[in-house]
């Protein structure tokens, strides 16, 4: 097979087209728009000879699209892993964020970093081979779930179903970059009483807002405990994102000369695979209780908002040297002429993605890569073209150096 002829055949301007088509789709969680998209991500998959079809869960009729470019048996399997889902649309945009807009160096759009040009990517990668009649041994499973957003409940539905391969491309956008571990995702809330007075009495209170802004600083420099080592520990990370402060819980406003008695702050905490939810809590239980002794008087309940009493999102690890690295590793290589940086590489290692769900409930070895990232979760979103054409060129020969090809057809 001549595999340079192979990558020069890809048709750049249908590959733009099928992601500008996917950015047009306002897929914000649980709503018509998801279903829409994933019905429209089933037609496009059947259009190129692929057995798809819409895979329903739960009980609002949501469901995820998953489609298999079937080999003829002998090779490894390999899933590729993206949600269809957007953060939502924030003040600051140029450009129509619904629009689709290409120009002469970037695809502009909601969610296209995260991560729909990475989705068009792995279809458009398929499509290609199956145009140019390549014959796999091993089969090519494309899924594109809703949900991750809301803690990756679309794979979750997926794996519990069954789902598996024996290997993973979880294509969250990294810029191209191998990620080869990342953290779990844990939100937590904290709530801070105090003791109320008028300002005239403030040294007799107990001041909430004092006691948040000592606290805020302090947990978002924590490391947690039990980690394996060096590489493990760099992807802790604890964050405080939400932060609310009045008088009372229902934080009344409207009497300023008195000295706050409740807080309610809202965060995130990272944390690797090895440690533990319940060693991150206690961490952070002993840091509030730190905080009551400096603070005399003041009571701090820690809590999570998590799904079902769980992390949202599992922690994630592969080995250097498992056979799905070494096939991208090559793979970005023979693309583009030099080294794939690969690794705990800031700031993907802070993601949560469902390569923690395919990792830990599947049980299967992956990678995490993508197009997008530099340019993610911002006004006027955007995916450099030339990367997104690169993707798809190095997720065209993952796929063939995983599945392997049956030259007997």
């Amino acid at each position: 097979m001549d595999r340079k002829a192979l990558l020069a055949s890809v048709d750049e301007k249908a590959c733009l087209d099928i992601v500008s088509m996917m950015v047009r789709h306002k897929t914000y969680s649980e709503t018509e728009g998801e279903t829409v998209l994933v019905r429209r991500m089933v037609e496009e998959m059947k259009a190129i000879g692929l057995d798809a079809d819409m895979r329903p869960f739960g009980d609002k009729g949501r469901a995820n699209a998953v489609g298999t470019f079937r080999g003829s048996g002998g090779g490894k399997s390999l899933i590729f892993n993206g949600h269809l889902d957007t953060n939502p649309v924030t003040e600051g945009w140029t450009v129509d964020p619904w629009g689709g807009l290409v120009d002469d160096k970037f695809i502009y759009g909601i969610g296209v970093s995260n991560m729909k040009a990475s989705d068009a990517a792995y279809f458009c990668a398929v499509r290609t081979l199956k145009q140019a009649g390549v014959k796999l041994k091993g089969d090519v499973i494309l899924t594109f779930v809703v949900g991750e957003l809301q803690g990756g409940v679309g794979t979750e539905a997926l794996l519990k179903d069954g789902l598996r391969a024996d290997y993973f491309v979880n294509c969250e956008p990294s810029d191209l970059v191998a990620v080869t571990m990342h953290s779990a995702a844990l939100t937590f809330s904290i709530e801070l009483t105090g003791d109320t007075r008028h300002l005239s009495k403030r040294e007799e209170s107990v001041d909430a807002i004092m006691a948040a802004c000592d606290l805020i600083p302090r947990l978002n420099a924590m490391t947690f405990s039990g980690s394996l080592g060096p590489d493990h520990e760099g992807v802790n990370r604890c964050h405080v994102g939400v932060v609310h402060g009045a008088l009372g819980r229902d934080l009344e406003e409207w009497r300023p000369p008195q000295v706050a008695d409740f807080v309610r702050l809202k965060g995130s905490a990272r944390y690797a695979p090895g440690q533990t939810r319940e060693g991150v809590l206690a961490d952070m239980r002993k840091e509030l209780d730190a905080l009551e002794a400096r603070f005399p008087g003041l009571k701090a309940e820690l809590s999570t908002v998590d799904r079902n009493g769980i992390s949202l999102m599992p922690p994630f690890e592969v080995k250097r040297d498992s056979a799905i690295v070494r096939a991208i590793n090559s793979a970005y290589e023979e693309v583009r002429g030099e080294a794939q940086p690969t690794g705990a590489i800031t700031p993907t290692r802070f993601y949560g993605s469902d390569a923690g769900h395919l990792y830990e409930l599947g049980g299967m070895e992956g990678i995490v890569c993508g197009c997008g990232g530099r340019y993610n979760t911002m006004p006027d979103e955007r995916v450099d073209i030339i990367d997104y054409i690169d993707m798809i060129k190095v997720y065209m020969l993952t796929i063939l150096n995983i599945c392997g090809v049956d030259d007997n057809d």
